[in-house]
């Protein structure tokens, strides 16, 4: 069974190549995130012609997420119960769903924008309400996995250049200190191996030239529990799906299980 994560950074922008991967990579169950688009907006008509449908929690603009499966979708839940909302709105940020023998939520962690803004405090409290909204699926014996872009590099080896992200989010203690708690709740992080390079980065801005020079962050994650863990036989970054016109800043982040 081969599931996957990816930031499509609108799919409206984003739905030939979208429809083309899905084809080509054989892929059974896709976590999508930053659809852009409203419920009704989303391509469902296309997915249904390759065999796929989709559970998709979405309102337009910036945010939305959704699960693609061909393999049948099953008890979703759109939201995280205690969701802390930011400035008295609940973002469409996470949904999960049963495909076939795995249990996956699809996760949008907020960006945080700075330090000392509200967002960032936003950011943690998400955090918080999303380890307590996972914590008995991570718990139990089927495969399950937090899969998503959560905005914050496990690690210093997870930026290309600690010193350029000084004094910025997504490097933080107290963002790493959320990842660690979250993984406290019976997960561990899949590390994806490369295509290409020595780290498995899954975005580059889109600015400076950062892909060709590989100046990128290893945010897109996968946490899966002991069982979902022990399944997995390969994970790997696509790293091709971020070349050429149109292409999101994120590339897929792809695993390979024996179920």
């Amino acid at each position: 069974m081969r599931i996957a994560t990816w930031n499509v950074n609108s799919i409206t922008a984003r739905l030939p190549r979208l429809l083309a991967w899905l084809e080509s990579s054989g892929t059974d169950v896709l976590c999508l995130q930053e659809a852009k688009v409203a419920e009704a907006q989303f391509p469902l008509d296309q997915l249904r012609e390759l065999g796929y449908e989709a559970a998709v929690h979405a309102t337009g603009r910036w945010n939305g997420v959704a699960v693609i499966s061909r393999v049948g979708i099953e008890d979703v839940v759109r939201g995280l119960p205690g969701d802390p909302g930011y400035e008295g709105v609940t973002e469409p940020r996470a949904i999960s769903a049963t495909c076939g023998p795995v249990r996956v939520w699809s996760v949008y962690v907020p960006n945080g924008r700075e330090v000392d803004h509200p967002h960032y405090a936003y950011k943690l409290q998400w955090f918080e309400a999303l380890k307590a909204a996972v914590a008995g699926d991570a718990a139990g014996g089927r495969p399950f996995a937090v899969m998503g872009d959560y905005n914050v590099a496990p690690t210093d080896d997870d930026v290309y250049d600690v010193a350029a992200f000084e004094g910025l989010t997504h490097v933080t203690p107290a963002e790493r200190a959320a990842l660690a708690s979250l993984r406290e709740a019976g997960l561990s992080d899949v590390v994806p191996r490369p295509l290409k390079y020595d780290h498995p980065f899954t975005y580059w801005d889109y600015r400076q030239l950062c892909f060709p020079k590989n100046r990128g962050m290893r945010i897109d994650l996968v946490y899966g529990n002991e069982p979902f863990a022990k399944s997995v036989k390969d994970a790997y970054v696509d790293r091709e799906e971020r070349k050429g016109k149109g292409a999101s800043d994120h590339a897929p982040v792809v695993v390979d299980l024996e179920v």
